[in-house]
């Protein structure tokens, strides 16, 4: 269970343009996430700035980072994102989440460990 301090760490972290889009992009890629040097390209953000914001997430607990060679891999933590959902989610419909879609039981995102979009084990 995530305590308000991290929740709040890790909305403050997702709570700016450019780490909120580098997340989503982080999320579309999955477990094997994106090199340091890919999303640079694909933002056209400098170097120091990324690092900046991939750090925030980081610390935020949403994102890892990897070595692989010479190269810095991010990828989001799948674990980060699912209880910050259920921090969010979990008294929703006055404790009746069926109401609204969400199961707090089986994680904010879907079923037993698979993301309903992309039927993947997450």
């Amino acid at each position: 269970m995530i305590k308000i301090e991290d929740a709040v760490k890790s909305l403050g972290a997702l709570a700016q343009d450019t780490r909120l889009a580098l997340f989503r992009r982080l999320v579309e890629a999955g477990p094997e996430g994106l090199s340091a040097g890919a999303l640079g390209e694909a933002f056209g953000v400098p170097g120091a700035t990324l690092s900046f914001h991939l750090k925030t997430l980081e610390q935020g607990g949403l994102v890892r980072a990897h070595r692989a060679g010479r190269h810095i891999f991010y990828a989001v933590r799948l674990e980060g994102m699912r209880a910050l959902m259920d921090f969010l989610t979990r008294d929703c419909c006055a404790g009746r989440p069926e109401l609204c879609g969400f199961s707090p039981a089986a994680g904010a995102l879907g079923g037993e460990g698979e993301c309903d979009d992309c039927e993947e084990a997450c």
